[in-house]
C-alpha cells in the first residue's frame, strides 16, 4: 500500500485526485490511494513531519509552491531556479521537492502545435509564471516579455528570467497593448483576472496558452477562438504534470496520459453541468 495527496487552500476544486486516481486503477496499483487536503503555509510543516513510510509523495498548490522549497530534504536544481516545488517525493523517510509543472507546460504547447513559439508574453508574477518563464527557455526561446500589475515588483520574475538565460521585458498590465506583438501569450492570472484583457488579446492575433481550467472557457479563450487564434487551457497542463507526478512518486515510466486525459476531461464535463459552477481552478 502506498498513499499520495494533493494539498493546498483552498483544495475542493482539484482535479489531481481523479488523474492519479485513474492512473493508478490503469497501472494496476490496487493498493495506492490519493486524496486532497486543505493546507496552507502554516500547516505545511507539519503535514511533512507527519508522513511516514506509507507515503510515495504530495502534489502542491495555491499558496505552497514556494514554501516547500524551505520545508523538504533536498530540492531539484529546476525547482530552486524556478522557486517553486509543486510536488514532494518520499524517498527512505526524505522528502525530495520537484517542479513538474514546467514539464507540464512544455508538454501541452507542445501537443497544441505551440512547441517553436517565435515570441511569447507571460502575464502574471506568481509561482506559475515563473514554470512559464522556465518552459519558454526550454523550448528556445532567449526573450519573452511579462506583464504585470506592478513592474516595480518584479524583482523576484526577472530574476527567475535571468537563471534561465532570458531577457525579460517587464511591463504593466494596465499597459498590455504595448507588449502584444502577436506572439504566444501565456496567462498565468487565476480566475476572471485576465477577462478584461480578452479583447486586446485576441485583435493582437495571439496564440493563447491559460491556465485556468474550470470554468472554461475563459473570457479569453473564447475571444481568441472567435478570432481564429490557436487557444490551450489549463487541463492540458494539469494533466501532463500529472503524469509526471505519478513516474517520480511511483518510479515507473508506463504512466496512461489517455486513461488520465479521459478521466479528467469526463470529470470536467461533470462538473460543468452542475447548477452551481465549481471555483475557477489551476493547481
Amino acid at each position: 500500500m502506498a498513499r499520495a495527496a494533493v494539498l493546498g487552500k483552498p483544495i475542493g476544486h482539484s482535479l489531481s485526485p481523479v488523474l492519479h486516481r485513474a492512473a493508478y486503477a490503469a497501472m494496476g496499483l490496487d493498493g495506492w490511494t490519493y486524496e486532497a487536503y486543505e493546507c496552507d503555509e502554516t500547516g505545511l510543516w507539519g503535514f511533512l513531519e507527519s508522513l511516514d513510510e506509507e507515503w510515495a509523495g504530495l502534489s502542491l498548490t495555491m499558496p505552497l509552491k514556494r514554501t516547500a522549497l524551505k520545508l523538504v530534504d533536498t530540492v531539484s536544481d529546476l525547482a530552486v531556479a524556478v522557486g517553486g516545488a509543486n510536488t514532494v517525493v518520499v524517498r527512505d523517510g526524505r522528502r525530495h521537492g520537484d517542479n513538474t509543472d514546467v514539464h507540464g507546460i512544455v508538454a501541452a504547447l507542445t501537443e497544441a502545435g505551440l512547441g517553436a513559439p517565435g515570441s511569447a508574453l507571460v502575464l502574471g508574477g506568481g509561482a506559475t509564471a515563473a514554470s512559464a518563464l522556465a518552459a519558454l527557455a526550454e523550448l528556445g526561446l532567449t526573450k519573452a516579455g511579462l506583464a504585470v500589475r506592478n513592474p516595480d515588483r518584479a524583482a523576484e520574475s526577472v530574476s527567475v528570467g535571468e537563471r534561465f538565460g532570458l531577457d525579460l521585458r517587464i511591463g504593466s498590465l494596465d499597459r498590455l497593448p504595448d507588449m502584444l506583438d502577436g506572439g504566444l501569450v501565456l496567462s498565468t492570472l487565476p480566475g476572471i483576472a485576465a477577462d478584461p484583457f480578452a479583447g486586446q488579446i485576441a485583435a493582437s492575433g495571439a496564440a493563447l496558452f491559460d491556465v485556468v481550467y474550470a470554468p472554461w472557457p475563459t473570457a479569453c479563450a473564447s475571444a481568441v477562438e472567435e478570432a481564429g487564434g490557436v487557444v490551450v487551457g489549463g487541463f492540458p497542463m494539469l494533466l501532463h504534470q500529472a503524469v509526471r507526478q505519478v513516474e517520480l512518486m511511483t518510479g515507473r515510466d508506463d504512466v496512461p496520459v489517455e486513461a488520465m486525459r479521459a478521466a479528467g476531461e469526463a470529470e470536467l464535463r461533470r462538473r460543468a453541468a452542475m447548477p452551481v459552477s465549481p471555483l475557477s481552478s489551476r493547481d
